[in-house]
């Protein structure tokens, strides 16, 4: 019994970690995609593949970073996993970067 309420809280603190993870480094590319793309108007700055690359960048660090630290174990880390971490990120980085385009934000 006491050894399942450990399990159980280990895989809890682990979603919300990946979660978190996921929100912040998706809010964190928009924050970055702003300001490479802040000298340009906000149709311009949409069609930039740079800002596109720092979201993929994002998404990339992440799977290495979940490798080093061994929050998945090896048979854990599954391509549910995998797409989970790709449109957590790349959702926030799309909501929170079209509100500073159509707010015209200026980094």
């Amino acid at each position: 019994m006491s050894t399942e309420s450990i399990s159980d809280r280990r895989e809890h603190v682990r979603s919300i970690s990946v979660t978190a993870l996921s929100a912040l480094l998706g809010v964190g590319a928009a924050f970055a995609s702003v300001a490479l793309t802040g000298d340009l108007g906000p149709a311009e700055a949409a069609g930039d593949t740079q800002a596109l690359m720092l979201v993929v960048g994002a998404i990339l660090a992440q799977f290495i970073l979940y490798d080093f630290t061994g929050i998945y174990g090896d048979d854990e880390f599954g391509v549910k996993h995998y797409l989970f971490i790709v449109f957590m990120t790349f959702s926030f980085w799309f909501v929170t970067w079209g509100i500073f385009l159509t707010a015209e934000f200026q980094a």
